[in-house]
């Protein structure tokens, strides 16, 4: 059974930063790929970032070069380290596990950014 609790969010002005984090239960962490999604109202949940098992990276054009994506194996917990954030980035952001080809969700955390 895997269970995924996100944390971190909250509330910052636009130019600051935050850091979330996601603890993953479960077997196989270590092999997963792990990613962060986010939805903003009315609109569609997109990708922000993921991790492969051994550390590859991909990051949504929107968020590159301020987003930083990283996993600590041993913690079973992956991170992501937001920057220079903008009110665009708005949104609750999901933890994902992709496990045998079955994608999981933690219950997500609400990022808000004001002006």
């Amino acid at each position: 059974q895997v269970q995924l609790v996100e944390s971190g969010g909250g509330l910052v002005q636009a130019g600051g930063s935050l850091r979330l984090s996601c603890a993953a239960s479960g077997s196989f962490f270590s092999i997963s790929t792990m990613g962060w999604y986010r939805q903003a109202p009315g609109k569609q949940r997109d990708l922000v970032a993921d991790i492969t098992g051994i550390g590859d990276t991909q990051y949504a054009a929107s968020v590159k070069g301020r987003f930083t994506i990283s996993r600590d194996n041993a913690k079973n917990t992956v991170y992501l380290q937001m920057n220079s954030l903008k009110l665009e980035d708005t949104a609750v952001y999901y933890c994902n596990q992709v496990l045998l080809l079955r994608n999981y969700w933690g219950q997500g955390t609400q990022v808000t950014v004001s002006s």
